[in-house]
C-alpha cells in the first residue's frame, strides 16, 4: 500500500508531466492556426467580431480640473463625488480655478 507521501510525489511529477505535454501541444496548436491564418487572411474581426478591433477603444481623456483647494492643492474636476475638502461646503465659488 502506498504512501501519502508516495503519492503526493506521484502526483506531483504527474502535474509536471502533464504541463509538459500541454505546452508541447499547444506550440503545435498555435503553429497550426498561424498557418490558417496566413493561407486564408484572417483577421481578428472575422474571428471575434467587431469587439476586439473597433475604433471606439479611444481612452477617454479627462476633464480639466474645476476647482482647487488652496491648502494643499488638489484638484477636482466638478464631476463624480466630491472630495472631503469641498464636500460640505455651500458655495464652492472660492475654490473655483480662474482661467
Amino acid at each position: 500500500m502506498s504512501t501519502y507521501k508516495d503519492l503526493r510525489a506521484q502526483l506531483i511529477a504527474l502535474e509536471e508531466q502533464a504541463l509538459e505535454v500541454r505546452r508541447a501541444e499547444l506550440d503545435q496548436i498555435l503553429a497550426e492556426i498561424r498557418e490558417k491564418v496566413r493561407e486564408y487572411g484572417i483577421t481578428a474581426r472575422d474571428i471575434f467580431g467587431g469587439r476586439c478591433t473597433s475604433g471606439n477603444n479611444k481612452p477617454k481623456s479627462s476633464l480639466p480640473p474645476k476647482y482647487l483647494d488652496p491648502t494643499t492643492g488638489a484638484t477636482w474636476s466638478g464631476r463624480g463625488r466630491a472630495p472631503a475638502w469641498i464636500a460640505n461646503t455651500k458655495n464652492r465659488d472660492r475654490f473655483l480655478i480662474k482661467r
